[in-house]
């Protein structure tokens, strides 16, 4: 007789209804919250949702510039404590080619379009890390400095061989 009256006229909802509406579960909202903590998105949600659609940026007060000065290029990038990149600039992107990207008014150049780029974003603080041997190292740091931006530390990660390559064979005589 239950069977009759389901296939007659009582209806149930449907399956797929309740997959399209899950129920809320505050275990899920907590985890999601919490990921947004640790995944930085919690500034940009409830910068979202403060101006109903508006697009604001963040000011970042302080990062990190990292000045890569090779024999063959120059090149600035500048992130946020995270790692985050905020600005960069190389001496390519600058209009440099050939042997003119590796000299030290090209570091200069690539230097202070990545600084500007950065203050524009509200960044007024820097560390400045230089890794490379070339000829633009010291003038791109001279050059953030002459932007504005005050430079706390000054850092050289250049990578050094503890032991070096492996030596040639022995020769035999």
């Amino acid at each position: 007789m239950a069977e009759e009256n389901k296939a007659v006229g009582a209806t149930e909802p449907a399956p797929a209804a309740e997959a399209a509406a899950p129920a809320q579960n505050p275990v899920d909202d907590a985890r999601s919250e919490a990921m947004k903590i640790v995944m930085g998105d919690v500034m940009q949600a409830a910068a979202a949702s403060a101006d109903d659609g508006k697009k604001r940026r963040r000011s970042i007060p302080a990062g990190i510039a990292h000045i890569t000065a090779s024999f063959n290029n120059t090149q600035c990038c500048i992130t946020d404590a995270r790692g985050n990149v905020i600005a960069w600039s190389s001496a390519g992107k600058a209009g440099f080619k050939g042997s003119r990207k590796s000299t030290a008014f090209a570091g200069t150049l690539v230097a202070q379009e990545c600084a500007k780029s950065a203050i524009g974003q509200g960044m007024h603080e820097v560390e400045v890390r230089v890794q490379g041997a070339g000829a633009g190292r010291e003038s791109a740091i001279r050059a953030i400095a002459n932007t504005g931006m005050s430079i706390s530390q000054i850092k050289d990660i250049t990578p050094m061989p503890h032991n070096g390559c492996r030596q040639r064979k022995r020769r035999r005589v």
